[in-house]
């Protein structure tokens, strides 16, 4: 199958190198020649490493960077089966791109996105033939990151989306299915992690290191809130929930804070720029947290019930199925567990008291709890396992 990949930053290097390895040909396009160039030498070097790691042969490793062909010519793609653009979060500048595509690759060529935000439907209005397009998402970095979110557009054929899924899970990944809602899964459901800490953090219940002490310590999650929005950038972060806030139609579950848009606006994009909620600095001594349980238990708790209230909410409105939201959230941004699987270890009751408990002291509706929840509870149901829940 020869694949093409446009655009050759990080994100479509490194698909690029995961459909290499798979043993598909690789027109990987870019206009600038110099990306292009720190695209191949990028991708060699880990090929190499992984020769070095015991992980791919010297063999396999040439062959799959042979099968690389970096171009400047979109011309090139006329032979492609599939197409997918890894390029600048613009709905115009894709759906251009698009229009441009179908006059050049066969009428059987599979076009797909990696958009992490914008609408498939959107993009898909640009084409002739809107059936043939989907949404194959990749998280950074693409070759060590296992999920894989396919999304159908409302335009794509039937039975696409699972053809895609086939292929997706040939190349070692995780493919999940969700619907074309913004965020899809993980971007969406994800969000509390960040805007509950913030939150958290701008009442002056606790202070930075505290929060991710909570959520990495007692949560067991890899990172805490705050070192991940630094490490993600907020110049990405930020732009993302605040997408998400007006795709949701200014839904207040997903509202962005103030104190992240100033870290924003000050450039203070977390450690690509040397200060964000942390200091980054040579000289700069790392904040201790304090490690008072009971705050700490407060403060995972009061996060958790936000993510699990989300994953309910996604699940009640069939974005995607119980198996592919607990993958998600496990395979997409390494969380300890699955969130459905926490709600059942929790109980559903508990995680209601919860949302119930700070709806009842904020009357605000970021904290309204999902007619899901709130029926699994009331018919004593679990969300994974069959047999009634425990008594809280």
């Amino acid at each position: 199958m020869i694949i093409g990949i446009i655009g050759s930053g990080a994100m479509g290097a490194g698909i690029a190198q995961v459909v290499a390895t798979a043993g598909h040909t690789v027109r990987l396009l870019d206009q600038n020649a110099d990306a292009l160039q720190r695209a191949s030498s990028s991708i060699q070097a880990n090929l190499t490493k992984l020769t070095e790691k015991g992980k791919l042969s010297a063999d396999d490793a040439a062959a799959s960077f042979a099968r690389l062909r970096p171009t400047r010519d979109i011309g090139s793609f006329i032979d492609c089966e599939l197409v997918l653009e890894a390029i600048v979060e613009d709905l115009a500048v894709k759906q251009q791109l698009f229009r441009e595509l179908e006059m050049l690759v066969p009428p059987d060529c599979i076009l797909a996105s990696n958009t992490s935000s914008l609408s498939l439907a959107a993009i898909a209005s640009a084409c002739r033939q809107p059936e043939r397009f989907i949404g194959i998402h990749f998280f950074n970095p693409a070759p060590v990151m296992q999920l894989v979110e396919i999304i159908p557009a409302v335009q794509t054929r039937t039975g696409l989306a699972e053809e895609v899924r086939d292929l997706v899970q040939s190349w070692g990944k995780v493919p999940v299915l969700t619907k074309d809602t913004p965020g899809f899964i993980v971007n969406r459901v994800a969000r509390p992690f960040y805007g509950e800490a913030i939150r958290i953090l701008e009442e002056g219940i606790a202070d930075v290191a505290t929060i991710d002490w909570a959520l990495t310590e007692l949560g067991g999650f890899r990172m805490g809130p705050f070192a991940l929005m630094d490490f993600i950038g907020h110049d990405v972060n930020y732009r993302v929930t605040e997408s998400i806030f007006a795709s949701f139609f200014y839904d207040p579950r997903f509202k962005p804070s103030f104190t992240q848009k100033r870290l924003f606006e000050a450039g203070y994009y977390g450690r690509k720029s040397g200060r964000g909620f942390y200091d980054y600095a040579a000289d700069a001594i790392a904040p201790e947290p304090n490690r008072d349980e009971a705050l700490g238990r407060t403060i995972l708790h009061r996060v958790l019930a936000m993510l699990i209230n989300e994953a309910v909410d996604a699940l009640a409105l069939n974005v995607a199925s119980r198996e592919a939201l607990e993958l998600a959230m496990t395979k997409g941004v390494n969380y300890p567990k699955g969130l459905l699987a926490w709600a059942d270890e929790l109980g559903p009751a508990t995680v209601l008291q919860t949302l119930d408990a700070l709806y009842d002291e904020y009357h605000e509706d970021r904290y309204r709890a999902s007619p899901l929840l709130r029926r699994v509870v009331r018919q004593n149901q679990l969300f994974l396992r069959h047999e009634p829940a425990a008594q809280q």
